[in-house]
């Protein structure tokens, strides 16, 4: 999915802990401005907030999307007639999703 504002396609970005932004040049080999503040030929770079953001990123994404250690769990408690369903902790859970999701109404 992607936003389009005045025709412009936002792409998301992927930063590494090493990555540090260089200015491009145009066609008539002029740089290009980062900001008002830039200075010829300088780097710009990631912060070491940004350096955690997307160490955290990779850690979440290199981890598998499913718990298979659990589902193995629940399978094996379902098929030996052990697995419990507590009333209301289901309940619980719906009426927080509901919560949230009455709260994203408004937005």
């Amino acid at each position: 999915m992607s936003n389009k504002i005045d025709g412009l396609e936002v792409r998301p970005v992927r930063v590494s802990a090493s990555t540090a932004v260089r200015k491009t040049t145009t066609e008539d080999g002029a740089a290009g401005k980062a900001g008002s503040g830039a200075t010829s030929g300088s780097d710009v770079h990631i912060t070491s907030t940004a350096r955690s953001l997307a160490t955290l990123e990779q850690t979440i994404l290199d981890m598998p999307a499913i718990d298979q250690d659990r589902v193995d769990e629940v399978q094996q408690r379902l098929q030996s007639g052990k697995y419990e369903v507590n009333p209301h902790r289901v309940a619980d859970g719906l009426l927080r999703l509901e919560t949230v999701l009455s709260g994203l109404k408004g937005k």
